[in-house]
This record gives structure tokens, C-alpha cells and sequence, in this order.
């Protein structure tokens, strides 16, 4: 069964410690963290420390999506706030099998985050470092912004690429229980959603729908 990962950026920021509560009473999966600087992206969010003093209030896997630049120097924050997965993005690392090795080694799992324009034929030299890939479906930044098809495309290429090694395909940006069914046909494994879970504080049933299980 597909994963739902819902991302904290469309969480009332004010109540975050209630939402990390109800969503894991929910029956979501992970918990995203979308970290921005408003250098890499031009937006800025939350950082380690807000990480660091939500962790005690789940014990889901917290899925921290670094959108910054120079992640390398910043890692050791977010695996020291309580990080399980940490996704850079390739566009961001000059050496990207290096970085993914660091991750690996403060104990997380380490994921890559590929741009809708970016090909992925990009990780060939780090598929050895990866543990999931985190497609996106919209340009990073912004949350609520309309899904894009065509980045589906690469999920079937890395699987070809990585030769069954065993990597977790995450696809994020305007998922909605139609454009779920896209992505889990095109081998999906992880869904981050924000909007569609957050969308009249029907968290179970926003999940429930996302999974194409039906009230």
C-alpha cells in the first residue's frame, strides 16, 4: 500500500504540535518537512530547531525535504533535531554521492529530490548512495501549485537505472486523490501531500482518499 507523507507546509503553524498529533492518530505514514531558505527556493519556512521541538510528539519517521542550499553543511542540524530521512536536492550538491554518504553515516536514510526539468539521469553516478527519490511534480517553493505529469516519467528510468536495488520512490506536488492514482500507477511508493489531507480537518478521511480507499 502506497505511503502518505503529509507535509507540514499546510499546517496552521500556530497549532503544529495538535497536527503532528492528529495526523499520526490519522493514519498517515511519514511526516514531511518542507525546509526552505528563500535562497535555493524563494520561500522560506521552518528550520532544526522547530523539527527538533516537534519530534517528541510522534513517533512516525520524520521526511525532512532540504530545499537549501549547501545542504552538506547543514545536515548534521536536522539529523541532530531527530530526522529518520533527509532528501536533498541534486540540483543543490556539486558532489552528490558525498553528500548522500554523510547523510548515511549520521544514521538517516538518504534521499535525492529531482526538479520536473531536471533528467534523471543525473543520480547514475550516486545510485549506490541513494535510498529514495523524491520526484517532484511542481517547481519547489510554494505549495498548491497544479501537478505535472511528464516527472512521472522518471520513477520507470530509475528503477531501470538503479538495477532492483531496493530505493523508495516518493513523488510530491499537487497530489490530490486524482493525480495519486497517476503517480501510484506510474510505481509511486510515497505520497506527500499538503493540501488534500489538510483541506477541512478530515485527516483520516483525506488519507483514506489519497490511498483511493474510499470512505
Amino acid at each position: 500500500m502506497v505511503k502518505i507523507s503529509p507535509s507540514l507546509l499546510a499546517a496552521d503553524f500556530g497549532n503544529l504540535r495538535a497536527a503532528v498529533q492528529d495526523l499520526q492518530a490519522a493514519g498517515a505514514d511519514w511526516l514531511h518537512w518542507d525546509v526552505m531558505d528563500g535562497c535555493f527556493v524563494p520561500n522560506l519556512t521552518f528550520g532544526a530547531p522547530l523539527i527538533k521541538k516537534l519530534r517528541p510528539n510522534s513517533t512516525l519517521p520524520f521526511d525532512v525535504h532540504l530545499m537549501i542550499k549547501n545542504p552538506a553543511s547543514k545536515l548534521q542540524w536536522f539529523a541532530d533535531a531527530g530526522a529518520d530521512i533527509i532528501t536533498v536536492h541534486a540540483e543543490a550538491c556539486d558532489d552528490l554521492p558525498a553528500v548522500l554518504a554523510q547523510i548515511r553515516k549520521l544514521g538517516c536514510k538518504a534521499g535525492v529530490s529531482l526538479k520536473p526539468a531536471t533528467p534523471p539521469e543525473i543520480l547514475a553516478q550516486a545510485a549506490d548512495w541513494v535510498d529514495l527519490v523524491l520526484i517532484m511534480t511542481v517547481e519547489p517553493g510554494f505549495g498548491g501549485q497544479a501537478f505535472m505529469p511528464a516527472p512521472l516519467d522518471k520513477i520507470g528510468v530509475l528503477r531501470r537505472l538503479f538495477s532492483g536495488r531496493k530505493v523508495e520512490f516518493e513523488v510530491d506536488g499537487g497530489i490530490n486523490p486524482q493525480t495519486a492514482k497517476q503517480a501510484i500507477a506510474s510505481g509511486a511508493d510515497v505520497l506527500v501531500a499538503g493540501t488534500a489531507v489538510f483541506q477541512n480537518g478530515a485527516y483520516e478521511a483525506n488519507i483514506r482518499a489519497l490511498r483511493g480507499e474510499g470512505k
